[in-house]
């Protein structure tokens, strides 16, 4: 029997365990609901996808996911790539099939590129059409109009997740929403008996004749249909599955093809046009008619897949098995909510506030999921696999990128960022050349633009602490990929320990990033104490001193004889050495060593005097008029914001004593540069880099040296900013006595006690706290 003093002990320690209970509980709903709060925050409506760059078009409009495969959006007009036999520069206006000056639209296709500077995709076109059958876009044999509808801005509502027109010359109302990998469609049609939704399976961002292989469609019953595409554009070897259901059964259908076919076996004995179950050729239109009351509303759900239609299938069933449209916008919205208040923000101007979250947005548009919600999908070799402890991803931009995108997901992405670097080194493995990626997209090796950009993306993410990927396994990859001979110079780079103007192109530029990116391999095989790899490739990342010229203080192209180049104009940005630059604004990409760079070109006085002429010296016509990638719109001086070289230039001030130019500079790029109008990007995003650019430096620090935990300060724009951060942490910006005035940065604290130096490290960031910036309208 217990004795009294046991009763009361027992009775407290239930007492005690009820309480505590009972608290744990109430700690768990508050722990929930701030969960929900930030995730129920409306910021969606602060971002405006009509934001991008109205002269090269690249804007992406319409609906699509976070990180979507899908990505369903207007398509205005076109222009084909080749007229003539030579290329036609007006098709760079299309690199997103959306230019905000047309008043037409031919359609709406499942997958675009944002704001890339050359282009692909623009599969599985969609046109809701009444009256006569017509099956050309623009213009009839005969000189008639075309299926395209003209359309008006006033009438046109872009959000996140969602996109909405009035298709005037149908009196077509078309909606659209997306999952990851469907495309949802809801077309309100008037009163008709020939009501049409049209599949044209000819267009093609980036269209040239011989763009489309081969495409194949079934009439699987009176409402499914499924198929797939090959086509030869920038990914040279592109198939893309779907599988389409719509809403109501149509009455008939049929096709035309616009091969000129030579063989067609013993199909010649079926009616093929009309009511026929297969389709089959290069280039086919199809088309589906339906009778249709005043207002009644037809959905068309459109799914894809890398591997097969019955993969397109299963995607379809998982993601939307229901014909609730609004229950799809408003999940995938929530979505949006959910990415976007990684970063809460207060601004001085609201519309500051839909510049940041808009620039959020793009950071989101890619890369891009892709495999099946079975894990299934198509690899470099061609073949079909499936991922294992990972999801895949495509479309890397890495020239691009590496520089602020993926550093950005090494603080709010990072559970993406260790799949995408595990997409990465997948695509090693599947490679023929034993190398990560380059430029990517869609089981696809681009090879556009120079260097092996994934190194970095690795090495930043190890240096940051991100990810579970197989460390050994990733430096392997990067070694094997830093020894192909045969890729663009890296033989004679190798050999002549740089690359020589007059064995390749963009000499120059192809050596500095090599040397940087020798400089990222030897970070992570330090990670793994290779000391002969660190020994190795820190030797390699000192070649940019090679193509230092020290009679004329530039970064030049040199011969394989070991001599300089003679007529070499530094300001010229064709023929120069340099891509997409010159020696001006390239040459000054050394950013794993840039006290040597700085020593080199004459100390921290004369540098910062040579920026100082950078950004005020003008830049002649004449000097850009051969590039497409670089226009006056994003041009300060010579320095070239629109364009990704030259981004860790506003940062470089830090380095010379003179901290308060690089803020006053980067102030001025964020008011200049970038807008809320539909020029609101001075050059293509490119895949969200200069949209990652934006969001570091409103939050008041920048990236200059991926690879390294050190970011740049510069100056915040926002008033604050608080990062929920997957670790559970919050961080809180503060920027004091904030305004338009007060671009200088007095004083900085970290968690109360003040920093005396030019940047904040990684942990600093990932253990939360609080940043207080004192802002002010002078400088010491």
């Amino acid at each position: 029997m217990k004795s009294k003093h046991q009763i009361i002990v027992t009775i407290f320690k239930k007492a005690l365990s009820v309480f505590f209970a009972i608290f744990l509980l109430q700690c768990t709903k508050e722990a929930n609901s701030i969960k929900k709060e930030v995730a129920s925050k409306d910021l969606v409506k602060h971002v405006n996808p009509m934001i991008g760059t109205s002269k090269m078009g690249h804007v992406f409009p319409g609906a699509t996911a976070p990180f979507g495969m899908v990505q369903l959006s207007p398509q205005t007009n076109f222009e084909v790539m080749f007229t003539q036999g030579k290329y036609n520069p007006k098709t760079y206006e299309y690199c997103a099939g959306y230019q905000f000056k047309d008043t037409t639209i031919i359609g709406f296709a499942h997958t675009n590129f944002s704001g890339t500077g050359h282009s692909d995709l623009g599969d599985f076109l969609v046109m809701p059409t009444v009256g006569n059958l017509v099956l050309d876009p623009l213009k009839t044999k005969d000189g008639k109009k075309g299926f395209y509808s003209t359309f008006s801005h006033q009438t046109e509502n872009a959000k996140a997740g969602y996109y909405k027109v009035a298709l005037e010359s149908y009196n077509i109302k078309a909606e659209l929403t997306a999952t990851e990998r469907v495309g949802f469609h809801k077309y309100k049609f008037p009163k008709s008996s020939e009501a049409h939704i049209l599949f044209d399976f000819v267009y093609n961002v980036y269209h040239h004749d011989n763009k489309n292989v081969w495409t194949f469609i079934r009439i699987e019953n009176d409402s499914t249909i499924t198929g797939y595409r090959q086509t030869k554009g920038w990914a040279r070897t592109k198939k893309v599955f779907f599988a389409a259901k719509f809403s109501k059964p149509f009455k008939s259908y049929g096709h035309k093809k616009y091969d000129n076919t030579s063989y067609n076996g013993f199909y010649g004995r079926f009616n093929e046009r009309e009511n026929f179950p297969e389709m089959a050729g290069k280039n086919i239109r199809a088309y589906f008619n339906f009778d249709t009351n005043e207002g009644e509303e037809i959905k068309l759900k459109f799914a894809l897949s890398s591997v097969s239609s019955s993969g397109a299938m299963k995607n379809l069933e998982e993601e939307i098995s229901h014909w609730n449209f609004n229950k799809v916008k408003k999940e995938t919205q929530q979505k949006w909510n959910n990415e976007l208040s990684k970063i809460e923000v207060e601004t001085i101007k609201e519309t500051q506030k839909e510049t940041f979250y808009t620039a959020l947005y793009h950071t989101m548009l890619s890369p891009v999921l892709y495999e099946d919600v079975d894990g299934s999908y198509r690899g470099l070799d061609q073949n079909i696999h499936k991922s294992s402890g990972f999801t895949n991803y495509t479309i890397f931009s890495l020239w691009d990128t590496y520089r602020a995108l993926h550093p950005l997901f090494n603080i709010i992405q990072r559970e993406r960022n260790n799949d995408m670097i595990k997409s990465m080194l997948a695509h090693q493995a599947q490679s023929v050349h034993q190398m990560l990626p380059i430029w990517s997209h869609y089981a696809n090796e681009n090879w556009c633009m120079i260097g092996y950009h994934a190194t970095s993306v690795i090495a930043d993410a190890i240096v940051k602490n991100v990810g579970n990927f197989d460390k050994i396994k990733a430096l392997n990859a990067s070694v094997k990929t830093a020894n192909v001979s045969y890729f663009d110079g890296l033989g004679d780079y190798i050999k002549y320990q740089y690359v020589p103007d007059d064995k390749s192109h963009s000499s120059v530029s192809k050596t500095l990033e090599l040397a940087y990116d020798d400089w990222a391999i030897a970070q992570i095989a330090k990670s793994v104490n290779d000391t002969a790899t660190v020994a190795t490739f820190l030797k390699r990342s000192k070649y940019y001193k090679n193509v230092f010229n020290q009679k004329n203080g530039f970064m030049s192209p040199r011969l394989s004889n070991g001599k300089f180049r003679e007529n070499f104009d530094p300001l010229d940005t064709h023929g120069q050495g340099f891509i997409e630059g010159n020696a001006w604004n390239y040459g000054l990409y050394v950013p794993h060593q840039l006290d040597t760079m700085i020593y080199m070109m004459g100390g921290k006085k004369r540098f910062s005097a040579f920026l100082d002429t950078l950004f005020t010296k003008k830049l002649e016509d004449k000097y850009i008029d051969k590039h497409e990638d670089i226009t006056r719109d994003g041009i300060i001086g010579n320095y070239v914001h629109g364009n990704e070289p030259g981004h860790h230039i506003p940062y470089l001030y830090n380095w010379t004593g003179n901290n308060h130019k690089t803020q006053a500079r980067v102030r001025m790029i964020m008011d200049t540069m970038y807008g809320t109008g539909v020029d609101g990007l001075c050059g293509n995003d490119d895949a969200g880099q200069m949209s990652a650019w934006y969001i570091f430096s409103s939050l008041g620090f920048y990236p200059v040296t991926p690879g390294s935990n050190k970011y740049a300060l510069g100056s915040p724009l926002i008033k604050a900013a608080t990062l929920h951060l997957e670790n559970g942490k919050t961080l809180i910006i503060k920027a004091k006595n904030q305004s338009e005035e007060n671009v200088y940065v007095a004083k900085l604290t970290i968690n109360g006690k003040q920093v005396d130096r030019n940047y904040i490290l990684h942990e600093e960031i990932m253990n939360g706290g609080t940043f207080e910036f004192l802002m002010s309208d002078t400088y010491e």
